[in-house]
């Protein structure tokens, strides 16, 4: 065919084959200067690779092992709320789109059923998150000292077994439980009352902080025990001890607001563990990673955990905490974006190299 022959070819289509064409190039003329970003606005962490993929099909992710399950997404649910008639639309909405998703989920503080069952229901969700993905029951670790002192550990099993759980997560809190009205006070390192656990208890267990992370040497004691894995739990999200001054007293609170901005990013951490992998070698016996903290969104959670060295998912608490509180819809719709997102970004992004000077 000639060129004359195909251009005419081209000139016969009608306008009608593509009926948004106009409003589309509309679209484009209004908002082009609206759309202009400037040079320092731009995302440094990838190399975008336009040319290399195909746009991903739904579901395209590799399903993967994570705590001893096939997840098809490598988000985790991090640890929310119980005890309140909202809690429970929380956590059971939160459930469903695990199972929808493939993706893990931690229960918030379980304490309350160690005493009582009348806030099961709040918890009871292994039913509707299926047995194919994990599902963490959670504990202070002032209970655990507690629980550890009277001789009743059996209460912790109990506990796990009520709510068909794969495990428990033990959180370190410190400084909240300090700050907080009815604060607990650790008796002993949290370092020691988790190594007796680990001995004294025969079940998989992760340790995390709520909200402030840990600096190098906790990350390090932390890596060389038996724990199925590490939840980081970093500064920039929910910030459990500046919560607990916001309710309790005004002075305590204007004293010891400082302590409100100390921790660790979850960018930091990752790098603490990396070089820790490194310096460790056989002697690191965790070798998961929930990296969560100030995770906003998918492209946060893609440059962490392709960062990180270890086998690891991200964690999200705040943004599904928002959109858990209503419909099931509106939540499926959030967690349907955050996935094709990271299809998005497997397709086209590539992690760049961390400078030495950075």
């Amino acid at each position: 065919m000639s060129f004359t022959s195909k251009a005419n070819s081209v000139d016969t289509l009608s306008p009608k084959d593509d009926p948004t064409a106009e409003s589309r190039k509309r679209d484009h003329i209004e908002l082009a200067f609206r759309s202009q970003i400037t040079q320092s606005g731009l995302d440094r962490r990838f190399y975008y690779e336009p040319l290399l993929s195909g746009h991903p099909k739904r579901d395209s992710m590799k399903r993967f092992l994570f705590l001893g399950k096939a997840m098809r997404s490598p988000l985790w649910v991090s640890s929310m709320t119980g005890g309140t008639q909202l809690a429970k639309t929380i956590n059971h909405n939160l459930a469903r789109a695990c199972k929808d998703f493939g993706m893990g989920m931690g229960l918030g503080s379980c304490r309350p059923l160690l005493y009582s069952d009348e806030r099961l229901d709040d918890f009871d969700v292994r039913h509707l998150i299926g047995d194919d993905f994990p599902f963490f029951a959670n504990l202070g670790v002032a209970q655990i000292e507690e629980l550890i002192q009277a001789g009743q550990l059996q209460k912790v099993r109990d506990l796990v077994s009520k709510l068909q759980a794969d495990g428990l997560i033990i959180h370190v809190n410190p400084l909240q439980e300090w700050l907080q009205p009815e604060g607990d006070r650790f008796n002993r390192p949290p370092l020691h009352t988790i190594s007796d656990f680990l001995e004294k208890v025969d079940m998989p267990v992760i340790v995390k902080e709520v909200g402030q992370g840990m600096g190098y040497e906790s990350l390090k004691a932390l890596l060389q025990l038996p724990l199925a894995a590490v939840d980081f739990a970093a500064s920039g999200g929910t910030n459990f001890a500046k919560l607990e001054m916001l309710r309790g007293e005004g002075d305590k609170a204007a004293i010891y607001e400082p302590l409100a901005y100390v921790g660790h990013s979850a960018e930091e951490m990752v790098h603490y563990t990396n070089a820790l992998a490194e310096a460790l070698g056989e002697r690191m016996r965790c070798r998961q990673v929930i990296i969560s903290g100030g995770i906003k969104n998918f492209l946060d959670g893609y440059y962490l955990i392709n960062t990180l060295k270890l086998n690891s998912i991200y964690g999200q608490a705040s943004e599904f905490l928002r959109h858990a509180r209503g419909s099931y819809e509106q939540l499926y719709e959030y967690a349907d974006a955050q996935i094709r997102g990271l299809e998005l970004a497997s397709a086209f992004l590539r992690v760049r190299p961390r400078l030495s000077h950075e």
